[in-house]
């Protein structure tokens, strides 16, 4: 119908990312006002906020169960938030430069420099991988809903999937003629 069920507003600056929880019942806003923010998607209410992060949120996604959401932000952190409470578990890594979290793993991409992704356990903060294909900078990456595949966007104009058990690149998508900034 296209009709406008809510308008969620309550940030104080632009909502730079958001995601869906696996059953579609919440909806989490990061935004430059440092904050994230979880929507009732039933109700149409705001049902926590995430204060602890010193700059933007850049990237935010839930765990696989929706109990967990993982935020990234331009402090060079990582935090893992209870979705029931509201409150920060951890505070995973304090990164140098630029990322991109998500699921059980975290993600970024400043190690190698911007050309390649550092997949790390999201849980102890220790390196798994590096992941490492395109001429350019990697500009977004994400994983698949069921945590099997990672996909990587780049400035050279391709995308790639890596299998996220075996880390290996399982297909090369090349055809744009100008950079991919994101990939979904």
């Amino acid at each position: 119908t296209g009709k406008c069920f809510y308008t969620f507003r309550g940030h104080s600056a632009e909502i730079v990312c958001l995601s869906f929880n696996p059953q579609s019942t919440l909806l989490a806003t990061g935004s430059m006002d440092t904050t994230a923010k979880l929507w009732d998607l039933e109700k149409g209410e705001e049902v926590a906020t995430l204060n602890g992060h010193s700059a933007e949120i850049i990237a935010l996604s839930f765990n696989t169960a929706g109990d967990r959401i993982i935020t990234g932000s331009f402090d060079h952190t990582v935090a893992v938030w209870d979705v029931g409470t509201g409150r920060e578990q951890n505070l995973l890594i304090k990164m140098p430069t630029n990322n991109n979290a998500t699921g059980k793993y975290e993600l970024r991409s400043d190690q190698c420099p911007c050309l390649c992704v550092q997949l790390w356990d999201a849980g102890t903060g220790t390196p798994i991988a590096t992941l490492a294909a395109h001429s350019r900078e990697v500009l977004d990456v994400c994983f698949d809903y069921a945590g099997q595949r990672i996909a990587t966007a780049s400035a050279d104009g391709s995308a790639r999937v890596y299998n996220a058990g075996t880390k290996q690149c399982i297909a090369k998508l090349e055809g744009h003629e100008d950079e991919i900034s994101k990939v979904s």
